[in-house]
C-alpha cells in the first residue's frame, strides 16, 4: 500500500522564556511529519530555526513537496541525496525510520544502540542579567550538568563566574552562540578555563572563526553552527575539538550517525543537542547520544506542556524511548 503523508503545526508553550544572543522567544514552534502505510504509522519532528534560512511555511512547502517520491516508497539512503540537510529532512527520515520499526517489529534501538542506557543531560540557562543567571544557576545548582547561554557583549565574564558561585558542583557548558569576537575571544577563553568551564560552544560566528586555528585552547571548544554534515569535519580541523551533533542541522539520524562516527574517527569529542522541541524530537537524539561526551537533549524540560506520551526525566537523566512515542 502506499504511504500517505501528512504535516501539521504544532505549537508548545516555553515555561517562561528561552533566551539567546539571537533573541528571545516564549514557545516552540515545530513540524511534525506522519507517515502512514495503512496499518502503521511513523512521525518525526523538527524545528525550523531562521538562522538557517528555515521557517515553518518553508519547511512545510519542502516536506510536502516530496510527498509523491515519499509515496512511491523513497528509502532513507535516497532521502539523503533528494533533499538538502535540514529541518524539512530531518522530519522526513525520522518519520520513515520511526514507521520501518512499526512495520518491522525491531525498534530502532535495536538497531542503533541495543544497549541504549539512560544519560545525563545538559540543563540550559538563559541569557539574562549576571545575577538573573546566578540566580537561575542556584535555583538547579542540583544539576549535574548546566548549559550556560552568553554572548550579550561585555558581561560575559560576569555571567559566566555568576553562575560558577551559584552552583560551585555542576559542569559547565558556555554557549555564546556565534557572539563573541577577535578582540575577546582568547581573553574569554582563558577566564572560561579559570572558572572551570568544561566546554566552550561555537564562541564566533561560523565562517569567522579561523583564528581558532591560531590561538590557544585553554579549554575544548566545539563547533555548533560552523558543523551540519560529516562533509563539513575536514574544514575545521585544527579549529574546533568537539562537534554538536543536532538532527535539524544534519538533516535526520541517518545523517546525524554518519556525522557522530566521521567526527570520532578524526578523533573529535561529540556532544549530541537539540534545538527547543518535545520529546518526540529528542527521542531519536537520545539513541545517537549513547556514549557521546556531552549530551544537551533538554528540551522538554524547558516546555511547560510536553507531548503525552513523552520521554521519562528524572531531574537531569533521561531515558531512552519507548515505542509508543518514537521507534
Amino acid at each position: 500500500m502506499a504511504r500517505v503523508i501528512s504535516v501539521e503545526v504544532e505549537k508548545f508553550p516555553i515555561a517562561g522564556s528561552f533566551t539567546i544572543s539571537r533573541g528571545s522567544k516564549t514557545e516552540a514552534e515545530v513540524v511534525t511529519c506522519i507517515l502512514r502505510d495503512g496499518t502503521n504509522s511513523g512521525r518525526g519532528e523538527c524545528v525550523p530555526y531562521a538562522r538557517y534560512g528555515e521557517s515553518v511555511e518553508g519547511v512545510r512547502a519542502a516536506i510536502e513537496a516530496m510527498s509523491e517520491r515519499i509515496s512511491a516508497g523513497l528509502d532513507r539512503q535516497s532521502l539523503l541525496d533528494s533533499m538538502p540537510a535540514g529541518a524539512a529532512r530531518n522530519a522526513v527520515d525520522c518519520a520513515l525510520w520511526d514507521l520501518e520499526a512499526k512495520a518491522s517489529g525491531k525498534t530502532v534501538r535495536s538497531l542503533i544502540a541495543p544497549d541504549a542506557g539512560s544519560l545525563e543531560t545538559a540543563y540550559t540557562l538563559s541569557l539574562a542579567t549576571p545575577d538573573e543567571m546566578g540566580r537561575q544557576a542556584s535555583l538547579n545548582a542540583g544539576r549535574p550538568l548546566l548549559k550556560v547561554k552568553i554572548g550579550g557583549g561585555g558581561d560575559d565574564i560576569a555571567r559566566i563566574r555568576a553562575v560558577r558561585e551559584a552552583a560551585p558542583r555542576s559542569r559547565l557548558i558556555i554557549d555564546a552562540n556565534e557572539g563573541w569576537t577577535d578582540e575577546n575571544v582568547e581573553r574569554n577563553l582563558t577566564a572560561a578555563a579559570e572558572l572551570g568551564v568544561a566546554l566552550v560552544e561555537q564562541p564566533l560566528p561560523a565562517g569567522r572563526d579561523e583564528i581558532l586555528r591560531r590561538i590557544a585552547h585553554p579549554v575544548a571548544i566545539c563547533a555548533d553552527e560552523s558543523v551540519h554534515q560529516a562533509a563539513d569535519l575536514d574544514a575545521l580541523a585544527g579549529l574546533y575539538d568537539a562537534v554538536n551533533i543536532k538532527l535539524d542541522k544534519a538533516g535526520g539520524l541517518t545523517a546525524a550517525l554518519l556525522l557522530r562516527d566521521r567526527a570520532r574517527a578524526l578523533g573529535m569529542k561529540v556532544m549530541v543537542g537539540c534545538m527547543v522541541g518535545t520529546s518526540l524530537a529528542m527521542a531519536p537524539a537520545v539513541l545517537l547520544a549513547q556514549g557521546a561526551d556531552f549530551v544537551d537533549l533538554d528540551g522538554p524540560l524547558l516546555l511547560a506542556r510536553d507531548r503525552d506520551p513523552g520521554l521519562l526525566y528524572e531531574g537531569s537523566t533521561v531515558f531512552p524511548p519507548e515505542p509508543g512515542l518514537w521507534g
